[in-house]
């Protein structure tokens, strides 16, 4: 029987009181060479963009939950490549506080897309509203092809 508690948290919890229970994870605290990202913040970092070509224009539409448009970048570079980045921040810890849960991501993103070559690079807008960042790149004018009518002769 004293195995049971040591599958448990150490808090103090009891086995018997649901509410308490903490469940063992045995990849806790397994460090993964390949990545330094915690699992706590593994759901933020791969955040999903959703990228749509209209007629007009290129749209990104990024989720990003919680985080206000001061912590946000939107960057264009020079080969044509989207850079969507960001940091959501851990709230400050006071001594007292006691957390029994810690499910909001946090930690840094950064997405990049390589853009396709009939893009206006100097007309980007961005905007954000309710958590989700929209990148809107504007696509040039196709170039019609010159066509000239040649008389038949004879």
């Amino acid at each position: 029987m004293s195995l049971i508690p040591s599958f448990f948290g150490n808090r103090g919890s009891s086995i018997f009181d649901p509410f308490s229970l903490d469940v063992w994870d045995p990849f806790k605290d397994f460090p993964f060479p390949s990545s330094s990202i915690s699992r706590e913040n593994s759901a933020f970092v791969n955040t999903r963009v959703d990228w749509k070509e209209t007629p007009e224009a290129h749209v990104f539409r990024a989720d990003l939950p919680g985080l206000k448009k001061e912590e946000v970048k939107v960057e264009l570079e020079d080969d044509r490549v989207l850079q969507i980045s960001g940091e959501r921040h851990v709230e400050k810890e006071d001594k007292n506080d006691t957390w029994h849960r810690v499910e909001r991501s946090s930690g840094k993103f950064s997405r990049r897309f390589r853009l396709p070559e009939n893009v206006k690079m100097d007309q980007v807008k961005a905007s954000m509203e309710n958590g989700v960042l929209t990148v809107t790149v504007p696509k040039a004018e196709a170039k019609k092809p010159d066509v000239k009518a040649i008389e038949i002769s004879g």
